[in-house]
């Protein structure tokens, strides 16, 4: 099954429930550019990946790439917002490196494997 997601959002923040697994960077991207779309079709700079139920399959190089890929794509993000990735914690290791990529460049971002924990960094004053 490849990645399946819904999008709403909640007091200011987007929230991303993922599941599936990710087949491709091509897929990864598609699905980056859909939450970069709704952040800017909604105007919100707060995003929650929900991503327990998704399989993180990328090589490595595919991860590095999709993550530059998300930071090029998403300027106002990058440069006024935050994201918080949850992920299963068999995931850590892939999440925290493309953490470290976007982070590198930029962007505000974290990964938990605690959804009260993300949440609770998302409310925090930036």
């Amino acid at each position: 099954m490849a990645i399946s997601y819904t999008m709403t959002v909640d007091d200011g923040v987007l929230i991303v429930k993922t599941s599936g697994f990710d087949e491709s960077l091509a897929e990864v991207e598609q699905y980056g550019m859909a939450i970069i779309r709704e952040t800017v079709k909604t105007g919100v700079r707060k995003v929650l990946c929900d991503e327990l139920e998704l399989q993180y399959r990328l090589m490595t190089f595919d991860t590095f790439a999709a993550a530059e890929s998300i930071v090029e794509n998403a300027p106002e993000i990058a440069a006024n917002g935050r994201v918080a990735i949850v992920c299963n914690p068999h995931d850590i290791e892939d999440a925290i490196f493309f953490e470290n990529i976007v982070v590198n460049r930029g962007m505000t971002l974290r990964v938990f494997k605690d959804t009260a924990l993300a949440r609770t960094w998302l409310s925090e004053l930036v």
